[in-house]
């Protein structure tokens, strides 16, 4: 299976609970919009149709990606 890079991963997650917030603080079409957006990405990236279960995924995989991360050398 193939795994979406960490780092994007990372930057979606923010995004998408960042909009959330914002939308629950009285959003904007705008940020609906964004929301959608990255929610479809979010979904796309890992293999999911909900926003719920894409984060759920999204963050199993981070922690998984932080279990086999190599340590720095000196």
């Amino acid at each position: 299976m193939l795994r979406t890079d960490p780092s994007l991963l990372r930057e979606l997650v923010e995004r998408c609970e960042t909009l959330r917030r914002c939308l629950v603080s009285g959003g904007s079409p705008e940020i609906r919009g964004r929301l959608k957006d990255a929610s479809y990405t979010l979904c796309v990236v890992t293999g999911t149709r909900q926003l719920d279960t894409a984060l759920y995924v999204a963050r199993r995989q981070l922690t998984e990606a932080m279990r086999h991360e190599q340590p720095l050398r000196h």
